[in-house]
């Protein structure tokens, strides 16, 4: 009891003691805030009669900037009426131009725009490589033309139709002259180019281009030896006639000669099918060939047995010989089927690989089938995933597939051929051998019925 009596009283005296702390706190701040109270008041006070003294200054100055308005605002209208003058006064000067100009606005006109088509022509001229200058000229013209304020003197004038009998002077030309190209490696270097009119550029033996920015350029691939191989003759020509290749839709024809794929890249595109189609005829002309040189040592051979009278074993009708040789004493019918196994024995030596031969080119074609399906498979995916914007890039894809029909033809048609050939080989050396029999039988079956008779 006495415990609980001593803890009541430690809490009452804490609980009054944070009180008296509390209202301690609470009455400092209350004098703080009227101290603050106080010190704004008199700053306000402060700031009020520092306002009321600069007062007659402001009004000062307001008045000076209601006068500068009102200053501003009168040299604004006597501006604008300055400038409705001036317009006036230009729109009747270009009136005045214009009724004095008359009908030699249509004529600058005309001017203009002739000047223009021949801007564009000689920008793009291959004359203009080897004559510098042209285009300045022409530039003034366009220039002055096109301006209202200034018209061209007659000899400006005179530039265009003088440029224009160059350029057709200049097209029936072979010039050479050393020019700075850029080469495909990305180097520069000065070249002796030879231009042939309007048409071509060309140096050594191969072809240089002509840029949109009056640049010339070495061609990234350069089109096929039938073209090149007479540049080099037709530059280094001094007199007479030489042929050479030339492109008259300034570099057109030549970018497509250029953009053909060559013999590997066609062969690439018919991918593995194509190249097992080709391994294919290969192998193909290959065994035909080595089957053809047999059966035409074999004729040869066969050919001389027939004038001997010696039977010789190196070659079929002589083994076959050498069969009646052995069975002289036996029976027509013994002596018939005796024969006939004999040439049966030399038949697959005469037949071989013919049937392997008519597979492969009964085959070939199916496999470029199967190339050009699976090609066009691929193009039409590509379609699906990218759509038709690009006609080009389809017909590619389609080109590319038919090059596997291609490869299956170009293995047909030799290895059908090659078959042809062997097989008629084949069949003559078989029909000696059968014409051969059928007499020897007939000669022995005369001689059996002639013993029969005696």
């Amino acid at each position: 009891m006495k415990k609980i009596l001593t803890s009541a009283a430690v809490l009452v005296f804490g609980a009054t003691f944070a009180a008296q702390a509390q209202t301690a706190d609470l009455n400092s701040l209350l004098n703080k805030v009227r101290e603050g109270s106080v010190t704004e008041s008199a700053e306000h006070k402060r700031r009020e009669a520092e306002f009321q003294a600069r007062k007659n200054e402001q009004q000062q100055m307001l008045a000076q900037a209601r006068a500068e308005q009102e200053r501003l605002e009168r040299e604004s209208s006597r501006l604008e009426e300055v400038r409705r003058v001036n317009e006036e006064e230009i729109a009747k000067q270009v009136q005045m131009q214009r009724d004095r100009l008359g009908q030699l606005q249509e004529l600058f006109g005309v001017l203009q725009q002739a000047a223009g088509d021949a801007k564009s022509v000689i920008k793009t001229s291959h004359i203009t490589i080897d004559n510098p200058g042209r285009m300045e000229e022409i530039d003034n013209l366009v220039a002055k033309a096109a301006d209202a304020s200034e018209l061209p003197t007659i000899d400006e004038i005179r530039t265009w139709p003088s440029q224009m009998i160059l350029e057709a002077i200049g097209s029936g030309q072979v010039v050479t002259f050393d020019h700075e190209v850029r080469m495909v490696d990305g180097t520069s270097a000065v070249v002796e180019l030879t231009r042939v009119g309007d048409f071509a550029l060309m140096s050594g033996e191969k072809y240089f281009t002509l840029k949109n920015d009056g640049s010339v350029e070495e061609l990234q691939r350069q089109p096929s030896s039938r073209f090149t191989s007479t540049v080099g003759e037709f530059t280094s020509a001094n007199s007479g006639l030489v042929g050479v290749g030339i492109d008259p839709t300034r570099g057109q024809l030549l970018n497509l000669e250029v953009e053909k794929p060559t013999n590997r890249e066609r062969l690439d595109q018919g991918g593995v099918i194509g190249y097992i189609t080709l391994a294919l005829g290969a192998v193909g002309v290959l065994m035909a060939v080595i089957q053809w040189l047999y059966l035409t040592v074999v004729k040869g051979k066969v050919r001389r047995q027939i004038q001997s009278d010696t039977v010789k074993t190196d070659n079929p009708l002589g083994r076959v010989l050498a069969v009646y040789e052995n069975n002289k004493n036996v029976d027509v019918e013994t002596l018939e089927l005796k024969l006939d196994e004999a040439i049966l024995k030399e038949t697959p030596a005469l037949e071989r690989f013919l049937v392997l031969i008519k597979l492969i080119s009964a085959v070939a074609p199916l496999f470029g089938l199967l190339g050009t399906v699976t090609g066009m498979i691929e193009t039409f995916q590509a379609i699906t995933l990218f759509g038709t914007g690009d006609p080009s890039m389809m017909a590619s894809g389609i080109s590319a597939a038919l090059m596997t029909t291609v490869e299956g033809l170009m293995v047909a048609i030799p290895t059908l051929l090659l078959h042809a050939f062997v097989a008629g080989a084949s069949k003559s050396v078989i029909h000696v051998l059968e014409e051969q029999s059928a007499g020897i039988i007939a000669v022995h079956a005369e001689k059996e019925h002639a013993n029969a008779s005696a």
